[in-house]
This record gives C-alpha cells, sequence and structure tokens, in this order.
C-alpha cells in the first residue's frame, strides 16, 4: 500500500487557509480526502502553527482494539486541541488532525506564490459554514433522547486504513518525517523486542528480566514501566478525592503507590492505569482541568463521568510501550483519578524548584 506523507515536517511553520478556502474542499459529508473538519477548528484560520507531528499513522480507539492505523497527508499542529464548544462542551482534548489541503508553508502567502486551493485539491462542490455546523449531530433514532455527536475521532476509521504493528515502513516515516530522531526510534523498538523476549522466551525468568530491567534503565534512565494491581478483582477499589482546580500543582505517585489503588485488571473504579502513565509517576505537574464528560467514540453519545477524572498539562500517551501502536503521534491526553496524586504545597514547591536534579532518575529519558 502505497503512503502519501504530508508535505510537511515536524516543526515547519505553516498557515491555516482562510475559511473560504478550506469550506471549498469539503465535500457535502464535510471531508476532504475522508477526514472530517470540525467547526472548532475554524478559530484557527490564517493563524500560522507549527506543525508538531506529521500523522502518517494514529491509533484506532472506538472499537477499542487499540491498533495503529495509516492516514495520508495529515499532519498535527502544535497546541491545537478540539474544546469541543460544538459538540456539547466535550472535554476530550482531541488532538486535530489537518488535511494538507487545509494549510499552506507559511512563508508561501508572503512570497506571492501561493496556489489556489483548486490547484492543490480539484474543487468537489465545497458546502457551507451551516452545513459544517449541522453534520456535529447525528440523526436521533426512535427511542433516542439524547444528541450523538459526529467528530474526527468518530469517524477515525473510515478515514484511515489498516497498518500492521510490524510493517517497517512507518518507523523510517518517524525519522523521514523528524517526528522522531532515529535514536528513540531504534531504543523505542529494542525495548519493545525486549519485552516481547522477556514474556515468551524458555530461558529463564530472572535472568530475561534482569537483563530488560537493566537495559530499560541504562537506555531511559527509568524502571520498566509493567505493573500489577494487588485488589482482587470485584472487589471496590478505593476513592481519595482532593477536590482539585485548573492550575493547582500536583506531584504524581509512585508506580507502587498506585498499583496498591488498582485490581488484577489495572483499573480504579472503572479507569485504567495504563501503560503509557507509569512514566510520569513522581513527576510534578499542573492541573488542567477536571473532566466529566466526552463522547463515546464508538456511539457518539456523551457519557458523563460518575467521578471526574483529572486533565493535567503536558501529560499526554507517548506511544513508547504500547503494543501494535508504537510511537503513535496523536498524543492522546491521559485522564488521572485524584487518589493517584498528590498537592504540592508550596513549600515542596520551592524545594523541587531549587532542586533540579530530584527526580531524574526515575523521569530522565523519552525525548530526544
Amino acid at each position: 500500500m502505497i503512503q502519501s506523507l504530508s508535505h510537511f515536517r515536524t516543526g515547519d511553520l505553516v498557515e491555516v487557509r482562510s475559511k473560504e478556502e478550506i469550506l471549498a474542499t469539503l465535500d457535502q459529508s464535510v471531508c476532504a480526502a475522508g477526514m472530517l473538519f470540525m467547526p472548532e477548528m475554524l478559530q484557527f484560520c490564517g493563524q500560522h502553527f507549527r506543525v508538531s507531528a506529521v500523522a502518517h499513522k494514529t491509533c484506532e480507539t472506538a472499537r477499542q482494539t487499540w491498533k495503529a492505523r495509516r492516514l495520508q497527508v495529515t499532519v498535527h499542529l502544535a497546541g491545537l486541541r478540539c474544546d469541543g464548544s460544538a459538540h456539547g462542551g466535550c472535554q476530550a482534548y482531541c488532538n486535530l488532525f489537518w488535511k494538507d489541503v487545509w494549510l499552506r508553508a507559511a512563508d508561501v502567502k508572503s512570497s506571492g506564490s501561493a496556489k489556489p486551493v483548486t490547484e492543490v485539491l480539484p474543487a468537489i462542490g465545497g458546502c457551507t459554514e451551516t452545513q459544517l455546523l449541522a453534520n456535529t449531530r447525528l440523526a436521533l433514532g426512535a427511542e433516542e433522547e439524547e444528541p450523538r455527536y459526529s467528530c474526527q475521532v468518530t469517524t477515525l476509521y473510515e478515514a484511515t486504513e489498516p497498518l500492521a504493528w510490524w510493517d517497517v515502513r512507518q518507523y523510517l516515516c518517524d525519522v523521514i518525517t523528524r517526528n522522531h530522531s532515529l535514536g528513540h526510534v531504534l531504543r523505542v523498538l529494542w525495548l519493545a523486542c525486549l519485552k516481547h523476549w522477556f514474556q515468551h522466551t524458555p530461558l529463564g525468568y530472572r535472568l530475561a528480566k534482569s537483563f530488560r530491567e537493566l537495559m530499560h534503565r541504562w537506555l531511559t534512565g527509568r524502571e520498566v514501566p509493567d505493573f500489577q494491581g494487588m485488589i482482587a478483582r470485584g472487589e471496590p477499589t478505593p476513592i481519595g478525592r482532593l477536590d482539585l482546580k485548573p492550575g493547582d500543582r500536583v506531584r504524581i505517585k509512585s508506580k507502587e503507590e498506585i498499583v496498591k489503588t488498582l485490581d488484577e485488571t489495572g483499573k480504579n473504579r472503572g479507569l485504567s492505569f495504563d501503560v503509557e502513565l507509569s512514566p510520569y509517576c513522581g513527576r510534578v505537574v499542573t492541573v488542567r482541568r477536571s473532566v466529566t464528560k466526552i463522547i463515546d467514540e464508538l456511539t457518539g453519545q456523551m457519557r458523563h463521568m460518575k467521578q471526574p477524572c483529572i486533565m493535567l498539562e503536558g501529560v499526554a500517551c507517548n506511544a513508547e510501550y504500547s503494543e501494535c501502536r508504537l510511537l503513535c503521534p496523536r498524543a492522546i491526553p491521559s485522564y488521572w483519578r485524584e487518589i493517584w496524586l498528590e498537592r504540592v504545597e508550596d513549600s515542596q514547591r520551592s524545594d523541587d524548584e531549587s532542586n533540579p536534579l530530584k527526580g531524574v532518575a526515575m523521569n530522565s529519558g523519552g525525548t530526544e
């Protein structure tokens, strides 16, 4: 299968085209090459942004298979996430997908060499802003009362193609697009190989375990992210409430403390502590928001959480350990239970800031 990479690379400065130009690229389903354009994206028209990652692949979450999917000529832009304003106030804060045709190099306009949008993508009729807004909601069934929504995430499966985890070309694309350095890609793949070997080796368990732990700490400065919940399946898991507000500073508890709050399936009150969360243990971070409702990616229905989850600034999935979707650039924000966090008092914060080496052994590595 042929991969059509974006013309842009990570770090490039681009300009989001005007509303009129973008609407002209959309079909009656408000899509360009299968990718939905959403009303929340209009606020960025005419502005300049850096490419944070080339989205040549992503992960499929709606069907809970968590496998990689291939995309064509698509990027993510730094800091641009969906605010949910046209989708019932959804608080998932998803990374937005941008087709190349919705962007241009930031210096093209000033040089006077910008091409009309019809030269980039043949005119297909276009749509209106009214259609764009109307497309956010799906038709209700006979017995449905709550609205169902359509967004980039609920339609992502249709906009992508299968991508096998063993397709080496995707990892070459990670380097070519500047999403990751060659060293980082090789390190992630080597550690993934060690994990597979550890789980299936006929050699001594202790020897394999020790070698894997040694290599992981040498390459990342962290312990292996594996964990096992300590509460029997079916038994209630503990609740902790800190009443956190945006801007509060918290320390993420150690992995040893967190596993005491998880059942054997790795969940606390239904929320999983994902393997991608482990590298953040011990860090001091800022609370972004309390999440109480998100759109179900499979049904499009709004789901209201029984207990609020905490979203933290700068904390997202790095896809360094997840099988079948390694190095996915989607950067899904992580959800945290308050019992996994602890407040940082002013005196503790001053101590952490005055001692920048504190916690380095636990948290260094992972970025290039």
